[in-house]
């Protein structure tokens, strides 16, 4: 199955989860933004979790919050550098293909991290040093986890 019906898109759409104010631990979420992406993104590419990613912080592997400036600098996951997708064809040498890097963007309807792995695939970069947070900053947040401001 390829499309369901979902509820119709908002005229504005809000794509990361705004805190209700006076209740933390509370998020207004838009659900009716973006298209759903596939848990996989590209054959040979791992999806992971928050723990996993929470693990590979810790370890001081690269994280790269694929989003737009504007999103990036309102907030980002501590220890994320930031490579906009738009540019990715130019600036793919920042990338280390012979290590473990973590992408993300908005979450499970947004289309940077997907577009960028598809980027860097065609390019030549290994699948499997690939790691792909479908949840992005939609289920970062709406699990509790901090956010700083983008650099």
């Amino acid at each position: 199955m390829t499309s369901y019906p979902r509820v119709p898109r908002r005229a504005e759409a809000q794509m990361t989860p705004t805190p209700v104010a006076g209740e933390p631990g509370l998020f207004q979420v838009d659900g009716t933004w973006g298209r759903i992406r596939p848990m996989e993104a590209a054959p040979g590419v791992r999806t992971i979790g928050e723990l996993e990613l929470i693990e590979h912080l810790r370890a001081g592997l690269p994280v790269v919050d694929t989003r737009r400036p504007h999103f990036y600098a309102e907030g980002t996951i501590e220890g994320a550098t930031h490579l906009d997708h738009t540019e990715a064809a130019d600036r793919l040498g920042e990338l280390d293909r012979t290590r473990a890097t973590v992408f993300f963007c908005n979450g499970p309807q947004c289309a940077a991290t997907p577009d960028m792995i598809e980027q860097l695939i065609a390019a030549g970069h290994p699948a499997e040093q690939i790691l792909y947070y479908r949840g992005g900053i939609h289920d970062w947040v709406t699990l509790g986890l901090p956010l700083v401001p983008g650099a």
